[in-house]
């Protein structure tokens, strides 16, 4: 018996111990007097979505096979306004059933876009150079094919576009 309720101290002792480093680095964080709610709440949304996600197992996102990579890289292109799309980072998620005929798919891929400079004047030396990296988030729906999904490129809807790298030194 003795055991167990020094199991139970020991479990008590490291969970006040936790939070009061909790307290203290959000302190040290923020520079102001800690919201000892706010933490607890943070903590236990954390906690709950946690389980929820355990219970929740068969919503993982699968990865789709693109059957058309070319035409969707070129409409990814199209749309962003972007000079090119890597199509090796060309990707396809669903949280939907494979098994169907149609699904929505979650597209994202690398881009770039090269910048024209002159830095030579007198000899007419012009340096072109992918010196700007996008990262691009799209949703599109998908027909099932033989071994993966061709993708609708008139369905394509451009969610996000990040800027990842920039030769100037500017990143995002």
């Amino acid at each position: 018996m003795s055991k167990i309720v020094t199991g139970i101290l020991f479990i008590i002792i490291c969970g006040v111990f936790f939070e009061a480093g909790l307290i203290l680095s959000d302190t040290i964080v923020t520079g102001q007097p800690p919201q000892i709610n706010k933490l607890f709440t943070s903590q236990l949304d954390a906690i709950s979505s946690l389980i929820s996600s355990i219970h929740h197992g068969s919503s993982k996102q699968k990865t789709v096979t693109v059957l058309n990579p070319d035409n969707v890289a070129s409409a990814l292109q199209n749309k962003t306004g972007l000079n090119g799309i890597n199509v090796q980072t060309l990707s396809a998620y669903t949280n939907e059933s494979t098994s169907n005929t149609e699904i929505n798919v979650t597209l994202t891929a690398t881009g770039y876009k090269t910048i024209t400079s002159g830095t030579n004047v007198t000899n007419g030396t012009i340096i072109i150079s992918p010196n700007q990296t996008y990262s691009i988030n799209a949703t599109a729906t998908g027909q099932s094919g033989d071994g993966g999904f061709t993708i609708d490129i008139n369905s394509i809807i451009i969610t996000s576009i990040n800027q990842l790298y920039n030769n100037q030194g500017n990143t995002s």
